[in-house]
Order: C-alpha cells, then sequence, then structure tokens
C-alpha cells in the first residue's frame, strides 16, 4: 500500500479504503531520535524561529522520509497547515486539502467527507466496511481508558500514547490491533496502582514525553487525555455513519462544542486538577482564557515549543501545582 502523510487526524477509513496507508507525520516527527533535525530542515529551508514547532517539524519529517503525497487539514487544525501544503508542492509533494467545516452542521460535514470520497474514489459502502474494522480497535482503546481511570491498572502515559497511535495506526492496522490487545492483556494482570491525585490533560498532545512520567513522582496520574481518547473515537461505535463519526469528533471543531464533553469527563473521572497543554505560537493557547473561566477545578497551563522533555521552570511550576491540589484534597 502507498504511504500517505496526515498532519492530524482526518477520516482515515477512506484513505484505507483507496488503498493507502496512513502516516500521522506528527508521530513520525515527535518518536524520532534526531526529531530535532526536522526542526533544522525547516528553519535552514526559510521558516520562522516564530513558528509552531510540530508544523516545522512536519515538513522536516516529510521531506527526510520520502513521504511524496499528503493530506492537510486546512480548517480545524493548525491556521498555518495551508501555506504548509504550498511549501511541499513547491518541493514536489503532492497536496490533498482537507477540512472540518467551522460552521459545524451536519450538512456541512457530509459534504466535505463526500468531496473527501470522491477525491480519492471510493463509495460509501467501501468506508463503511473498513470504519467496522477500525471499530474494533476502537473497542479496545475504550477498554483501555477505563483500565486507567476506572481499574487504576494502566498509567497515564500508557493511556496517552497507545490512544494517540490510533491516528494512523502505527502504520499497521492488523499489527496495531495485535499490539493493543497484547498490552491491554497484560494491563489486566496488573495490580490496582492507585493515585491521590486524578488529572485531566487538555490540548494537543505534548511536546515533552516525559510529562506523564514526571507527575506520578508526586502520587498524581493523568486519568484523562482529551485530544487522545479523541483521536480513538470512543463514540464512533455509536455512530450511525463515518459521517455522524466525525460530526461528533470534538477537536477541530469550537471550544464550546469540545467543553460539553470535557465537563462531562471531569465529573466522570472524579478529576483533582487540570494540566492545558499549548503549544508556542499557537492560536489554540488563547483557550485557556475560557477553560478557566468555564471549569471549576483548578487549571495550570505550560507550554511548550522545541524541547522533548519538561525543563527545570515547568517541572518547579508542576510540582507546586501538585502540591497546592494535594493540600486542597487533605
Amino acid at each position: 500500500m502507498k504511504k500517505i502523510g496526515i498532519t492530524t487526524t482526518v477520516p482515515t477509513e477512506v484513505l484505507i479504503a483507496a488503498g493507502y496507508t496512513p502516516v500521522d507525520l506528527n508521530n513520525l516527527f515527535i518518536t524520532s531520535d534526531e526529531y530535532y533535525k526536522y526542526i533544522d530542515i525547516a528553519e535552514r529551508d526559510g521558516f520562522p524561529k516564530s513558528m509552531c514547532a510540530w508544523i516545522k517539524g512536519i515538513y522536516g519529517a516529510c521531506l527526510e522520509n520520502n513521504i511524496t503525497e499528503i493530506i492537510g487539514v486546512t480548517e480545524g487544525d493548525c491556521s498555518n497547515t495551508k501555506v504548509l501544503l504550498e511549501v511541499l508542492k513547491s518541493k514536489g509533494v503532492k497536496g490533498h486539502p482537507f477540512a472540518f467545516p467551522h460552521c459545524h452542521t451536519r450538512e456541512s460535514v457530509k459534504r466535505e467527507i463526500s468531496k473527501f470520497m470522491d477525491n480519492f474514489g471510493v463509495s460509501l459502502e467501501k468506508v463503511e466496511k473498513v470504519r467496522q474494522e477500525i471499530n474494533l480497535l476502537r473497542k479496545d482503546a475504550i477498554r483501555l481508558d477505563k483500565l486507567t481511570y476506572i481499574d487504576e491498572k494502566a498509567d497515564g502515559f500508557e493511556n496517552h500514547l497507545f490512544q494517540l497511535c490510533l491516528s494512523d495506526f502505527d502504520g499497521n492496522m492488523e499489527k496495531y490491533g495485535e499490539f493493543l490487545k497484547e498490552k491491554i492483556n497484560q494491563i489486566e494482570k496488573r495490580d490496582k496502582n492507585p493515585k491521590k491525585l486524578r488529572l485531566g490533560y487538555l490540548g494537543v498532545p505534548p511536546m515533552q514525553g516525559d510529562l506523564h512520567h514526571f507527575v506520578e513522582k508526586f502520587d498524581a496520574r493523568f486519568v484523562y487525555n482529551e485530544v487522545q481518547r479523541e483521536f480513538a473515537f470512543p463514540r464512533a461505535i455509536e455512530a450511525e455513519n463515518i459521517f455522524e463519526q466525525y460530526y461528533d469528533y470534538t477537536y477541530p471543531y469550537d471550544i464550546e462544542y469540545r467543553l460539553k464533553d470535557i465537563l462531562e469527563q471531569v465529573k466522570l473521572r472524579k478529576l483533582d486538577g487540570i494540566v492545558h497543554y499549548t503549544q508556542a505560537f499557537c492560536h489554540r493557547a488563547i483557550e485557556d482564557i475560557i477553560l478557566k473561566e468555564k471549569l471549576d477545578i483548578p487549571v495550570m497551563n505550560i507550554e511548550g515549543d522545541k524541547h522533548n522533555s519538561l525543563d527545570a521552570r515547568t517541572k518547579l511550576r508542576l510540582e507546586a501545582f501538585l502540591d497546592m491540589l494535594h493540600d486542597l484534597k487533605s
């Protein structure tokens, strides 16, 4: 199957039905041992220092891994993606735009996904068949999530990583399905390991891969990873079709729509506090204002830029925030 890069979660059901293997360029970038090299490639080619590291990393990962075709989400994700597609086109990479419509109506979502299917020459029947196959993996992701916030056996990083990888199934849907089942079987055999503080993580997945492990040192755990959970589509099984599934997907739409699900999860998971992650130079950072107004539990904002581990200042701030939460709970 031919590889096709994606800049964020898109209707992968359509791509798989069309004979493609989707590759999440974010994952390709941030899991690389030489992740900083991808940023350097972009900056050498003229990307400004004052631009999101994710965009620069996606650019470098695309060129260095010989990805010749890419889906760019031009509405509902990063505001720089449209120009990214134009620059990649000048480098010989074929780009396909896809939009999660800002107006967020069932009709508009159906129209965009129908255009997407037409672009790749696949029928709704074929797409729905693939969707049902993927839903088997999504059932396992739901089980993994429950092993975190109900059974208290999976840790926050496992919850983060294994749901995140459902954006592209780590390059192979069948193998990832087997891998996920094996991991769940291992986790189910563990003893219960509760933490005193139950945390929620809001925002795009972090640049810093050590965040989830760091908080566990302070008797705390992320039992809710908002966007990672959305990448796993926990409500897809109940959706009548692909149009309903992507209408119900919260990440690309306005903060008010996202908040409905966030508020439900805060209550369901009995959260003590929230860490809201924002990326430097990203427009989504402004959403922190609304989140702190609407949520009735403490919220701490941390910002990432180029580094893939927590700096000393952020560690101190996190430790102070967790100390405060422990005091409040006591």
